[in-house]
């Protein structure tokens, strides 16, 4: 591509930039643009084509923290990040992550924001004032004592973006920050983003849920494709997960869970049959991770959760359902050399043609011998996914934010997979604020603070406003709902 000249007018620009990873030789395309102050900018693309990648180039990661094939230049104004220094680029461009809790280093949200803000120089009260204003207008004012850790996935997520937000850069690159987001706090952000643009900031946005973003006047939107892995879903026939298991029923009575003296789950009840396909949707800290961990095996908690049905006559009286979890932050249960390592671990005798299908239809085939955390967050949620049906769980999977870092494909591939599953007796269990997923299952449970507030087909649940509401959640007006007033899809 032709050269561009240096012109001040432009705050950001990638002139012929391609990178490769030297693990495995993927990475970003070559790629060519120009920002001006006060642009916001959407960048899309399917899983892996270069989004992350392209943030980093951006900002500076690459090449000073990231040390692969590098071509071509990237200016922040005056400054050629190959030949700036770390410290200088991040005063005018600020990245938040993918993946939130990779930049949490602090003991409290509070001391998480005043971090970035000591690092400016600011004096004290400059520090204490933006610290109370960006708390005060993302919602976080409670959680400011809080561990970040031990915040949700969404929490987190808010955290990272006041922090980043506070610091006030010139150039604010955000990699997937709705991805963990309810749809108020998404539409919330959106608008924020809007005017941060109107006040000369450059915004980069690299996302899937990109119809968030589609009313916004003047909106540009550039879409990388050229090392995304492509899957073809149509003739991938599946092979049984195991001999279907008898009829049976979840059933959870009395739910409780109490963290760091704090009531996160109260008397939750519900029952759900093997063969369902069950989406739970709620704000952003209500509980979802916690019933899925709890479900799982993975919390201490209060109540009775068992499997009734048909049980073996040496089975006692409440049965521990078997349900393989795939956690929102998949890189807390990836750990081995190589995905074939991982998807095997500790597997005697593997059903490798079972290993072959997840492979193909999971989009990894080409990631075989790569370590599973160099992957895409999108291609690391899939290797978690194969790793739990590889084990074969004998009631069913339980899939928390499954939608985090996938295009339309991927998600088209995981609900294909989930209503095989459910088809052949198994119960599948998620949680997503990706409402478009939502509505493909067979049951929609809204979660509030205090328990459940409504069950029930989704194209129906999503019709009644009130439930949303009194969880202050809306269905957004671009969700396309079927026409049968019934409720089925």
């Amino acid at each position: 591509m032709s050269s561009m000249p240096i012109n001040a007018e432009y705050r950001l620009r990638a002139e012929s930039v391609t990178y490769r990873y030297p693990q495995n030789n993927h990475g970003l395309e070559q790629t060519t643009l120009a920002l001006q102050p006060g642009e916001l900018v959407l960048v899309t693309g399917p899983s892996g084509c270069g989004k992350s990648t392209l943030a980093r180039c951006f900002t500076g990661l690459i090449p000073h923290l990231y040390h692969g094939d590098l071509k071509g230049e990237v200016w922040l104004g005056a400054l050629r990040s190959v030949d700036a220094p770390l410290w200088q680029l991040t005063e005018r461009a600020g990245m938040v992550f993918q993946n939130p809790a990779a930049q949490m280093l602090a003991v409290s949200v509070e001391e998480e924001i005043v971090f970035g803000l000591e690092n400016l120089g600011l004096p004290p009260e400059a520090i204490r004032e933006r610290l109370n204003a960006t708390l005060a207008r993302f919602g976080l004012t409670a959680l400011r004592d809080r561990v970040p850790q031990t915040l949700s996935g969404g929490e987190q997520q808010k955290v990272a973006l006041v922090a980043m937000i506070a610091r006030q850069p010139d150039i604010l690159v955000l990699d997937e920050p709705l991805s963990m987001l309810d749809v108020t706090a998404a539409t919330e952000l959106v608008a924020y983003l809007r005017n941060l643009a109107r006040e000369g900031i450059t915004v980069v946005v690299c996302e899937h849920r990109s119809e968030y973003l589609a009313d916004i006047p003047k909106l540009r939107t550039i879409v990388l494709d050229g090392d995304a892995v492509s899957v073809d879903i149509s003739d991938a026939e599946s092979p049984p997960l195991a001999a279907k298991p008898p009829p049976f029923r979840l059933e959870v009575e009395n739910l409780g869970v109490r963290l760091g003296g704090r009531a996160i789950l109260r008397d939750l009840s519900f029952s759900a049959q093997g063969g369902e396909v069950v989406v739970v949707v709620g704000r952003n800290g209500v509980g979802k991770t916690t019933l899925l961990r709890a479900l799982a095996g993975l919390q201490k908690h209060a109540g009775r959760i068992s499997i009734v049905g048909k049980q073996p006559a040496s089975a006692t009286k409440d049965v521990r359902p078997d349900l393989g979890l795939v956690f929102q932050n998949a890189d807390l249960q990836l750990f081995n050399a190589s995905v074939r390592d991982e998807i095997l671990y500790r597997i005697s005798e593997p059903d490798m043609a079972w290993y072959a299908y997840l492979l193909q239809i999971l989009g990894l085939t080409r990631y075989e011998d790569v370590p599973p955390l160099l992957l895409s967050e999108g291609e690391k949620k899939r290797v978690a996914l194969a790793t739990v049906l590889m084990r074969r769980p004998k009631h069913g999977v339980l899939l928390d934010e499954p939608a985090l870092g996938q295009d339309t494909v991927h998600k088209t591939m995981l609900m294909r997979m989930a209503r095989g599953l459910a088809e052949q007796g198994y119960l599948v269990m998620m949680t997503t604020h990706d409402l478009t997923l939502a509505a493909q299952a067979d049951r929609l449970l809204l979660l509030g603070a205090e328990g459940w507030v409504v069950d029930g087909p989704p194209a129906q649940v999503m019709r009644d406003p009130e439930p949303w509401a009194r969880i202050g959640l809306a269905v957004p007006a671009w969700l396309s709902l079927p026409a049968d007033e019934s409720g089925q899809l």
